[in-house]
């Protein structure tokens, strides 16, 4: 059955490699102010580590797209066992890194590894395998997806606890985008959209740091030195760049104005230095590799191919989609990166492996 290999998607792999180049770029530019005064004026400190890492990913990518996708399913249900202990891990006090008040990562003394990355690429092989094995129950809530939705549960409650709403509410959206792949009734997909938004709207009103973050977004103003300071920054940034921005490098709100500059907020430092015309390239490279991947899901040779495809680029674009729309301010400020651009190990390398298995997928679509 799988035995038509074909030359995988040129345009999903153009536009990936586009945004890691990209990256890499806007890394070193955003990064370059706060790497001088933290490492004795090594402008590079961020952008070596993040080379380091566009190669090992690349690496990865390559490895992923030449191995048979179906030869990972088997080793589906080790890789999410293993990716929920160290999920369990880093809750432990010494073994679990706090920053920011956020107990994400584990400190390996060389690095830093956030488990939450490696469970987002896990949870969409699961869900995948179990949705394509189940496809004959998921007209039952209980038979069908219930059992997926428990296992989701666990994962989504220990990204919480750490806390981190905004990767469980993306997992969370990515899994929802595989149910509806599945087939799943509409009258369960109405009833999961609104007990989700109720469970965010609860997650919101019990913690106040993210009340205080939810107000912000409704009003910036209101807290301008506070809760309203990035959001306000962030756009700073972005209206100053104008059109053609004010050029590679020569962004001021680097100078420790806009904190996470080279993470979380490096989109704004796009728009200030390559303006609207930055911002609209990386926009339409994302959109590139959204209509690539889910050409691929469409026409993959198999249920189990076309879901995990389906939830591999959902993965990417929901990220892109939640990370630019805070910066932008039309979302409540979340701890989410831009995938392939900002800075951060774990997560570029787990993004592009699961571009490497979307790749080697479109090796066996029907209709290439």
């Amino acid at each position: 059955m799988y035995t038509r290999r074909r030359a995988p998607d040129f345009l999903l792999f153009l536009a990936v490699m586009s945004l890691l180049v990209f990256g890499l770029v806007m890394v070193f530019s955003s990064s370059s102010v706060t790497s001088y005064y933290r490492y004795e004026g090594d402008v590079f400190f961020f952008f070596k580590k993040q080379l380091l890492w566009a190669c090992l990913g690349t690496i990865t990518l390559l490895v992923m797209q030449n191995v048979d996708y179906w030869r990972w399913r088997r080793f589906t249900m080790p890789a999410l066992f293993l990716a929920i202990v160290l999920l369990l891990l880093v809750l432990l006090p010494g073994v679990g890194k706090t920053v920011n008040g956020a107990q994400r990562w584990i400190n390996l003394g060389f690095m830093s590894f956030q488990p939450s990355e490696t469970i987002k690429l896990c949870m969409v092989l699961f869900s995948a395998h179990y949705l394509a094995a189940a496809r004959q129950q998921l007209h039952s809530f209980t038979r069908g997806t219930l059992p997926l939705l428990g296992v989701l549960g666990l994962v989504c409650g220990l990204i919480l606890l750490q806390p981190d709403l905004g990767t469980a509410v993306a997992l969370a959206g990515t899994v929802y985008i595989m149910l509806y792949a599945a087939g799943v009734p509409y009258k369960q997909l109405v009833g999961l959209a609104l007990s989700g938004l109720a469970a965010v709207a609860l997650a919101i009103v019990l913690e106040p740091y993210r009340m205080r973050r939810f107000l912000a977004f409704l009003d910036p103003e209101a807290d301008p030195m506070g809760s309203g300071y990035h959001i306000i920054q962030s756009l700073y940034a972005i209206g100053s760049g104008g059109f053609f921005g004010k050029g590679l490098g020569q962004s001021l709100q680097k100078y420790f104005y806009l904190p996470e500059q080279h993470t979380d907020f490096i989109f704004a430092i796009i728009g200030e230095e390559l303006g609207f015309l930055g911002g609209a390239l990386v926009i339409f490279l994302f959109m590139i590799l959204v209509w690539r991947g889910l050409r691929v899901a469409i026409t993959a040779p198999d249920a189990y191919a076309s879901l995990l495809a389906a939830g591999l680029t959902s993965m990417v674009g929901l990220q892109a989609v939640v990370n630019i729309g805070v910066v932008t301010g039309s979302l409540p400020v979340t701890g989410i990166t831009l995938p392939f651009i900002s800075f951060g190990g774990t997560s570029l390398v787990f993004s592009m492996a699961g571009i490497g298995l979307l790749l080697n997928i479109s090796r066996y679509t029907l209709d290439h």
